[in-house]
């Protein structure tokens, strides 16, 4: 079923696999154009009970509590980002010869003849504020765009609405590109690469090939990290179009065919005339916000996908300048007693952590959570001349103190047994006790945060909640 015959879905039998936020969305889409969709979900709660009523009353057939074999006459399964690989469904649809899709996917084969490109994004941290400032930069040179894929607009919506997109700012996971075949960006970048998600990919190197598929059949950039020479073998290995460039971002002074930083200016030598001898200044690291160093990388990606659209430099500053990262990261939460406080609870991962932890000279660190199979002596190696004090939370604290023992054991720790709702109050009471004027009290658990909270929002309001109590007592 390559993208050129499916013009006719009318009575095709197509199987989406998972309700939720891009299974109920693809069922209706199909079930619109003709498709007869059987939707098969391996819960059967209250919830999904809820979700399946208002599939069937538009005629198409749910399945609860079985996800695993695939129903007689199915011809496609488009399927959630979520369903691991190995699931007994996809085995069967191999065995019977039937592709599966994602959401992403479905998207790109459903985009009409004079459809909007992408610009896409992806990487293990740093994703959703990279197209967040890649859409302000495309909205300052007055382009109608929209931030979807993983985040914003669902990319069905984008694909088939109303609205007529010059260009979109696409954030897509490596579950979202391991489902995504026929997907050809305009251009594509990953950000970085760090172990994360193994247990659904089965090993960093399938991981790390799912993250390299946003640069196949790329027509103008291929970007890339330059302090992470994994991003730069994906694009070495990816089949482009001819006259496709790799363009790196380096957090120093770039060289030809490279965005970078000199002397507080984020600086452009891929996009201009005679890029061995010209730089063009594109905006000062002061107009990034916060202007924390994995943030300021993060906007010279977002920066290189929009010039390699044709974007102005001045659009660059201007989008930069109108951006506000979203809460939990590495916002500054209040002063109290001379000591910051900052909410980087969107750091569920150790990479997501070190790139926190490098932006604050004297630190005091609350971590902990789920550690989702991740190990920390890498991360508390490299922070460790950074850390005044720690204090853990969580269910897999004792991963963490032991790195501790081992790589900072003059570091002064605090253990907190406790999962309570006033657990975090009493976290940001410990830290104030071990901080001192001039130090920051960091929020970045390097963890999930569903052992405690139901998500890192909640985590980071709890941690906000506690230092304005902690403001009002002083």
């Amino acid at each position: 079923m390559g993208s050129q015959e499916v013009t006719d879905w009318q009575g095709k039998h197509v199987t989406v696999a998972g309700l939720g936020v891009s299974g109920i969305p693809a069922a209706k889409v199909l079930h619109g154009l003709g498709a007869v969709v059987t939707v098969v979900n391996d819960g059967d709660d209250e919830r999904s009970r809820a979700q399946a009523a208002e599939l069937v009353a538009l005629g198409i057939t749910v399945r609860l509590g079985d996800g695993a074999t695939l129903p007689e006459g199915t011809e496609l399964i488009v399927t959630a980002p979520g369903w691991k690989p190995d699931k007994p469904l996809f085995a069967a649809a191999a065995a019977a010869d039937v592709p599966v899709w994602g959401d992403v996917e479905l998207a790109w084969r459903l985009r009409g003849p004079d459809a909007a490109p992408w610009l896409a994004v992806t990487g293990t941290n740093g994703k959703t504020t990279t197209v967040q400032m890649l859409a302000s930069i495309l909205m300052a040179a007055g382009l109608r765009t929209a931030a979807v894929g993983n985040i914003g607009v669902s990319l069905l919506d984008a694909v088939l609405g109303e609205e007529r997109y010059d260009v979109l700012a696409v954030e897509l996971s490596s579950y979202q590109l391991h489902w995504a075949p026929s997907l050809r960006a305009h251009s594509g970048a990953v950000l970085n690469l760090a172990p994360d998600h193994l247990d659904w990919h089965g090993s960093m190197e399938a991981y790390a090939a799912d993250k390299g598929r946003i640069y196949e059949g790329n027509r103008v950039a291929c970007v890339y990290n330059l302090a992470d020479k994994a991003t730069e073998d994906l694009v070495r290995e990816a089949d482009v179009e001819e006259g496709c460039r790799a363009v790196g971002f380096t957090l120093g002074t770039p060289g030809p065919s490279q965005l970078g930083v000199v002397e507080g200016i984020l600086v452009d030598r891929a996009f201009v005339e005679n890029r061995q001898k010209n730089a063009q200044e594109l905006a000062e690291v002061s107009d990034v916000n916060p202007p924390a160093p994995h943030n300021v990388a993060n906007a010279l990606a977002a920066a290189a996908l929009a010039r390699a659209f044709g974007v102005p430099a001045a659009a660059v500053r201007d989008g930069l300048r109108a951006f506000t990262p979203d809460a939990h990261r590495i916002a500054h939460v209040a002063d109290v007693d001379g000591v910051a406080y900052v909410d980087d609870s969107k750091a569920t991962n150790t990479h997501a952590a070190e790139a926190s932890l490098a932006a604050y000279e004297s630190i005091v660190w609350i971590a902990g959570g789920l550690a989702k199979g991740a190990t920390f002596d890498e991360l508390v190696a490299k922070s460790a001349k950074r850390l005044r004090g720690v204090v853990l939370i969580g269910a897999d604290r004792a991963l963490i103190r032991e790195a501790l023992v081992r790589h900072a054991p003059e570091v002064p720790v605090v253990d907190l047994d406790r999962t309570d709702t006033g657990a975090m109050l009493a976290a940001v009471r410990e830290a104030r006790g071990l901080a001192r004027k001039g130090d920051t009290v960091l929020l970045a658990p390097a963890c999930a945060s569903m052992d405690m909270f139901a998500n890192y929002n909640k985590r980071g309001d709890a941690f906000a909640e506690a230092v304005r109590e902690l403001g009002a007592s002083a």
